[in-house]
C-alpha cells in the first residue's frame, strides 16, 4: 500500500512540478505528517525530491528528473478509454484505475503537454443519464463488469419483465449505458441477447473463460437491436392530418423513426398545405398523450376512439379558457 502511494507521489510531482504538503495530502488521502515521512523515504531511496519554503514553496523534483514508472497496467489502460465517462467508471468500480492511468499518462508527457488532460476535462463532459429520471446504479454492476473485462462465464439469476425468475449461463460480452440504464450484451445459446443489469438477482462466476467471437461488432449489434426494439413497441397505427407546422413538429412529440417514415409516405399537401399521414404508435393511449402536444396543428382522422378522445380534450380546454 505504501509503495503504491510513494509511486503516486513521484508521478504527481513529475506531472505538476510542485505541490504543497496540503495538496499532496489531499490527493493521497493521508495526513501532512505522512507526506513528510514519505518524502524522507523517497529521498533515502535516491529520488531527488526537495522542499522549497515560503509562500511559493512546496515539494519538487530536481529539474529534469523523470521516472520510468509510467507503464500502464491492463486495468488502467482499459479504464483510460472510459475516462470521459466518470459516472460509468464509478459504477463499475474503475475510478481508481482510471485515475492512476491518467496520472501515468500525464507524467509521461513533456512538460508543455502535461496539462492536456485538464484542458480536455474543461472542454468536454458526457452526462449519460436522462433528464427526468435518477441515474440507476445496479448493486451487481461491479461484479458483472469484472466478468466482462476478464471474459468470465457467469451463472445468473434474472428477473424477467413479467416477474418470473430464470437461471442462465451467460458469456458477458459488453456493457452498454443507455440513458442512465445499464445493459449487458451476453452470448447465450449460440447468439447474443440483451439483459438489464438491474434485474440480475445473482451473478456467480463459474470458474472458466469463454472465447470471444472476434467478428462480433458491438456498435452494429446495439444499433440493430435498438432499432428492432423501437419497431416492436409500435404496434398500432393512427391516421393524421397535419398542418405545415405539425409536419415540422411531429418528430419531436413521437418516435422520430416512425415520424420520418410517416412523413415520407404521406400524400400530397392540400391547398392549405395540410397533409394526411399514417403514423405507427405504441398504443392509442400513448398516441393521445403525444399528439396533444401538437395542439391545433394536428387532426386525428382514425381510429375513431382516438379522434373522440382528442375532441373531448379540446372541449375541456375550451371550457378551461372560457371559449364558447
Amino acid at each position: 500500500m505504501r509503495a503504491a502511494r510513494l509511486i503516486k507521489m513521484v508521478l504527481l510531482l513529475q506531472s505538476r512540478r510542485a505541490m504543497t504538503a496540503a495538496e499532496l495530502a489531499a490527493e493521497l488521502e493521508v495526513s501532512e505528517r505522512t507526506v513528510a515521512r514519505d518524502v524522507d523515504a523517497l529521498s533515502e531511496a535516491g529520488v531527488p525530491v526537495y522542499a522549497d519554503r515560503g509562500r511559493a514553496g512546496g515539494y519538487r523534483l530536481v529539474g529534469g528528473y523523470r521516472t520510468r514508472l509510467t507503464g500502464l497496467g491492463r486495468d488502467e489502460a482499459e479504464a483510460l478509454f472510459l475516462s470521459g465517462v466518470p459516472s460509468a467508471l464509478r459504477d463499475m468500480g474503475l475510478a481508481d484505475a482510471a485515475s492512476a492511468a491518467r496520472l501515468k499518462v500525464s507524467a509521461a508527457l513533456v512538460p508543455e503537454l502535461s496539462g492536456a488532460h485538464e484542458s480536455a476535462a474543461q472542454r468536454f463532459h458526457l452526462d449519460a443519464p436522462g433528464w427526468w429520471q435518477p441515474p440507476e446504479t445496479p448493486e451487481l454492476l461491479p461484479a458483472v463488469a469484472d466478468a466482462v473485462w476478464d471474459d468470465l462465464v457467469l451463472r445468473v439469476r434474472y428477473r424477467r419483465g413479467d416477474g418470473a425468475s430464470v437461471e442462465r449461463e451467460l458469456e458477458p460480452y459488453a456493457l452498454v449505458l443507455k440513458a442512465g440504464v445499464w445493459y449487458l450484451v451476453a452470448g447465450v445459446g449460440g447468439g447474443h441477447r440483451v439483459y438489464r443489469v438491474a434485474r440480475f438477482a445473482e451473478v456467480v462466476p463459474v470458474g472458466r473463460r469463454f472465447a470471444r467471437d472476434e467478428e462480433f461488432d458491438l456498435a452494429g449489434f446495439w444499433a440493430e437491436r435498438s432499432a428492432e426494439f423501437a419497431r416492436s413497441m409500435l404496434r398500432d397505427e393512427v391516421v393524421l392530418r397535419l398542418s405545415p407546422g405539425g409536419t415540422r413538429a411531429l418528430r419531436y412529440v413521437t418516435d422520430r423513426g416512425a415520424a420520418d417514415e410517416a412523413l415520407a409516405g404521406g400524400g400530397e399537401p392540400d391547398a392549405e398545405g395540410w397533409v394526411v399521414v399514417r403514423l405507427r404508435v405504441e398504443s392509442v393511449e400513448v398516441a393521445h398523450t403525444q399528439l396533444l402536444g401538437l395542439g391545433p396543428e394536428c387532426e386525428v382522422l382514425a381510429p375513431a376512439a382516438l379522434r373522440g378522445r382528442m375532441a373531448a380534450a379540446a372541449s375541456r380546454l375550451a371550457e378551461v379558457y372560457g371559449v364558447g
